[in-house]
């Protein structure tokens, strides 16, 4: 990959797994399906409905969190170090500094960005998938959370929400959560968009849950989920990348400029690079524990 030399990189660069894949349209329903997994911990959502105006601001959030994982994986170092001292700084104001907390948030977000990605037909290896949860200690360590804790592959990440599943349920603020994502308040001008447009969105994303969420929520088994996840990220794949990167604050094209076009992410490179991960890796489980389906042969 050509690159402007001299270049920062930043914390991840045109190499890893994680430039690929974060340039993926589907990301937008892996992180609503992040915040049905994380509303599931108690704790956890209790802090999000007492410290945040999440309920009043659902929509600044999310682009919030867009925009964080956006400048971690495609500005440059600083600007992801000042990113994230911004986010230690904001977590410790409100309270929400807790590892075992900040750890949980972080996984629900890795498995979904993971799990989607890959069952709506990114082609990732096992090796590649394995990688993809090792980088994201980088993002672990910028929430203010010790790497050495947090999962290094994808079976790890499926243990660790193993052994967390008895202290999940969903109570009254995780459905507070789940009915607020159904139907978030929109200006009345918007409600038919949020209708044709929303609707899928918030449903896929619920779908995409492991059937062990899906349970505590008290949803119904989804229909289809895969071949729905598939066929969304065929049509959204199908918009140019040029077009889908000019919506703001438009990350991967300051990346491009930055560091040369060769650097662009592109679901192909992923093949290019399986041939250098090379062999079967680890990953059996990325959808939040719950089964080995994603398990590619070597």
């Amino acid at each position: 990959m050509s690159s402007t030399s001299g270049a920062d990189p930043g914390l991840f660069g045109p190499a890893s797994v994680t430039w690929q894949v974060h340039g993926d349209p589907m990301m937008w329903i892996a992180g609503v399906r992040a915040l049905y997994l994380q509303a599931l911990h108690p704790r956890a959502v209790r802090g999000i409905m007492i410290n945040s105006t999440f309920m009043d601001d659902a929509w600044g959030r999310l682009m919030r969190t867009a925009g964080f994982v956006g400048t971690t994986t495609y500005g440059t170092t600083e600007a992801a170090e000042r990113a994230g001292e911004r986010v230690r700084g904001i977590h410790r104001r409100l309270g929400v500094d807790d590892p075992e907390l900040l750890l949980w948030v972080h996984c629900a977000e890795i498995d979904s960005y993971l799990g989607v990605a890959r069952r709506s037909g990114l082609r990732m290896t096992d090796a590649q998938a394995d990688r993809y949860v090792d980088e994201h200690r980088q993002s672990a360590r910028l929430v203010g959370l010790d790497p050495r804790q947090v999962p290094a592959c994808a079976e790890e990440l499926a243990e660790y929400f193993a052994a967390m599943r008895p202290a999940l349920e969903a109570g009254d603020d995780a459905r507070a959560v789940h009915a607020f994502l159904r139907r978030p308040p929109v200006h009345p001008a918007l409600v038919p968009a949020r209708e044709l447009v929303w609707r899928h969105v918030a449903g896929l994303a619920l779908a995409s849950l492991p059937p062990w969420a899906l349970d505590l929520y008290g949803a119904p088994a989804p229909r289809a989920a895969d071949r729905r996840l598939r066929a969304t990220g065929a049509v959204l794949r199908g918009i140019p990348a040029r077009l889908r990167w000019q919506l703001p604050p438009g990350h991967i094209l300051k990346a491009v400029a930055r560091l040369g076009p060769g650097s662009r992410p592109a679901p192909y490179k992923l093949d290019r690079m399986a041939a250098i991960l090379g062999g079967p890796g680890r990953a059996q489980r990325s959808d939040g524990g719950d089964s080995t389906r994603w398990r590619t042969p070597g």
